[in-house]
């Protein structure tokens, strides 16, 4: 019999193997400081409350690790040198992170390095335990920007619908114009807040939990995993429903209180009603246990003292993933620390305001946008052709560099539903620039605000690139920031008002095309190649 398998025998943690797990731990924490404190933010910001549940998942994901304490006290700790190539990974991940300056990119790579290092430590065996813990952690990193706003804007229309689905229930009389909901004397729009992520991703994580914990087929805990979508969707439509009905009936006053009282804890709790409903009903089907033996919380059991203590050795993995995490953490010191190149350029301050038939009135924006875009230099008029009525709103923003994460050039399609616009359609669009073999390509935005629509071009200026895909974008500013020493660029930006009675896109886009064959050939001078 061996020492691992015998139940009088534990293997227990001497003083040099906490000595080197604690400065593994405190290496993982400072190459990924700054991603941690980012998260911490997120999940206490008032407007992101879909993120609030964030700051509960490493707690749990503890609990769910102490669980198992049983089981690895019969663990020697072999170790596994997969484990070294995943702390690799997180560290390339940390690396790309920092240059094309993306949180969510540093925070993965720090749950690939914490995945290392525990099956660098454990091995593959013990590994396999603490997959459900690990994956959990990743409930608690936010989703890209982008992939938020099309979710959103995909779940505000669904919600919408089913909402004045549940209105005409009760006969009223309703209409649905996008996410405006007209009852006639009251309109109410289904804004970005309404559109349920707030209690889908807490929703979510917490039916991941329970499937795990829940004692059944591999079929009933993916059923219990993916049925927390269509219940979000079903009480947040409800609820909107509900406001409705309210304001029907009592007045358009109804809406905000009852509106604050049901998009909190009481439609959430609901929804973990029909979370744990649901499990009562699964057990119901195949074989029938109690609900206490299928759904509970196991609790270790206490470690006798009478039991032989062997003391574990520290696993080589471990030694080579700190080394990796130390190399890892004076490389981006020297890195991140070297001076960028500054090109010599003109302010755009001085930015014309005259093109051929064009004429422009300079705008300015107010501080706290200034603040919050932290650009280095920026320009934003509001020009007219002669003879034409429609405006075309200009903006360029400059940034000398863009190496810290947060200070770099904000996508418009991730700004512009924050600030309630809705994106109708995104699409790509070829413009033919005098002189140029090649047109220039540049993102068309349709987007529309409380029966308002806009169209909207903008494109990236990254050194002698004109970009029109952010990824691209994030990853010539890593290669640059490696190799050139330059994280500098620029954003630009063209919006125009369309009709809304009778939108006419095409002469829209006429206009926008026609301005940047006179503007983009002249940015050369202020965003330098």
């Amino acid at each position: 019999m061996t020492t691992e398998s015998r139940q009088s025998a534990i293997w227990t943690h001497p003083t040099k193997m906490l000595v080197v797990l604690g400065i593994a731990a405190a290496l993982l924490a400072a190459l990924y400081w700054d991603g941690l404190v980012n998260l911490y933010e997120v999940w206490t910001d008032p407007d992101r409350e879909e993120y609030s549940h964030g700051i509960l998942i490493p707690m749990i994901s503890l609990f769910l690790i102490w669980q198992l304490k049983n089981r690895f006290e019969k663990l020697k700790y072999d170790g596994s040198w997969l484990g070294v190539g995943l702390v690799f990974a997180g560290v390339v991940l940390l690396l790309l992170g920092e240059f094309a300056t993306i949180y969510i990119i540093v925070q993965y790579g720090f749950l690939f390095a914490l995945a290392g290092l525990a099956l660098s430590l454990v091995g593959t065996r013990g590994f396999l335990w603490l997959i459900i813990p690990l994956v959990y952690l990743s409930f608690m990193v936010p989703l890209p920007q982008f992939l938020y706003n099309n979710l959103s804007s995909k779940l505000q229309l669904i919600s919408s619908e089913l909402g004045v689905a549940v209105i005409r229930a009760f006969g009223i009389t309703v209409f649905l114009e996008g996410n405006v909901i007209d009852l006639g004397v009251y309109q109410l729009q289904v804004v970005e807040a309404c559109n349920g992520l707030r209690y889908l991703f807490p929703l979510a994580s917490f039916a991941f939990l329970a499937a795990y914990l829940y004692h059944a087929p591999m079929w009933k805990r993916v059923v219990l995993f993916l049925s927390s979508v269509p219940i979000t969707i079903i009480m947040n439509s409800f609820r909107i429903g509900m406001i409705g009905v309210m304001v029907e009936h009592w007045g358009i006053g109804q809406a905000e209180g009852f509106k604050h009282f049901f998009e909190g804890w009481v439609i959430f709790m609901a929804c973990i009603g029909l979370l744990l409903a649901e499990i009562w009903l699964l057990n119901k089907i195949g074989n029938k246990r109690p609900f206490a033996e299928v759904f509970g919380l196991d609790f270790p059991e206490k470690t006798p003292a009478d039991v032989e203590r062997l003391p574990r050795t520290v696993p080589k993995p471990v030694y080579a993933s700190i080394v990796i995490m130390v190399v890892a953490l004076a490389g981006m010191s020297v890195v991140t620390q070297r001076p960028q190149a500054h090109p010599e350029r003109v302010s755009l301050e001085s930015f014309p305001l005259e093109f051929g038939d064009w004429r422009g009135q300079p705008l300015e924006l107010e501080q706290h946008f200034i603040t919050v875009l932290d650009f280095t230099d920026y320009t934003m008029a509001s020009f007219r052709r002669l003879g034409d009525p429609e405006i075309v709103q200009f903006y360029a923003a400059y940034y000398e560099e863009q190496r810290t994460k947060g200070n770099a050039a904000h996508s418009p399609r991730s700004c512009i539903p924050g600030g309630g616009w809705q994106i109708t359609s995104l699409t790509r669009e070829d413009i033919e620039i005098p002189g140029r073999d090649q047109p220039l390509t540049v993102n068309r935005l349709q987007i529309e605000k409380d029966r308002s629509k806009q169209l909207v071009y903008y494109y990236f200026k990254q050194r002698e690139r004109e970009l029109a895909s952010e990824y691209a974008v994030k990853w010539y500013l890593f290669q640059d920031s490696l190799t050139r020493n330059r994280s500098d660029g620029a954003l630009v930006r063209f919006v125009t008002p369309v009709n809304q009675s009778a939108p006419d896109w095409s002469a829209a886009d006429e206009r926008l095309a026609e301005l940047a064959k006179e503007v983009v050939p002249k940015l050369d001078e202020y965003v330098p190649d």
